[in-house]
């Protein structure tokens, strides 16, 4: 593997992840979920160790690259208007009713929350 040194991008240059010839296929979803798990993975070792995570911001900055928008974004009920207001549940700005969402709740948030509930099925 590689140092943590050379993993970094110039600063205030944010590029896209580099090849991984583990994943040498278009669908880049295990991908994903693997730099998920390395990002957690390496949380959890270094707080262990009583060191800083900052090495392990290149799996963050991977998995949150790789992953689709809507896995990574938060929760659909939460959102802030301009005034930094939090409105829990969809802002309607009409009274028509608002069209209908796809039932596909953020991946990455599920995934951190069974880590949290102790129901993740990855080893971490």
């Amino acid at each position: 593997m590689l140092d943590v040194d050379s993993q970094k991008p110039p600063k205030g240059k944010w590029s896209t992840p580099p090849f991984d010839p583990r994943f040498p296929n278009q669908n880049q979803t295990r991908n994903c979920y693997q730099n998920f798990l390395d990002y957690h993975r390496c949380v959890k070792r270094m707080s262990r160790r009583g060191k800083s995570a900052q090495p392990c911001e290149y799996y963050f900055r991977v998995f949150h690259s790789l992953c689709p928008r809507s896995w990574v974004s938060r929760p659909r009920g939460r959102r802030r208007l301009a005034g930094g207001a939090r409105v829990e549940g969809p802002v309607q700005l009409s009274r028509r009713p608002p069209p209908p969402r796809p039932p596909a709740p953020p991946q990455v948030q599920r995934w951190t929350e069974q880590i949290q509930e102790g129901t993740f099925a990855g080893k971490i």
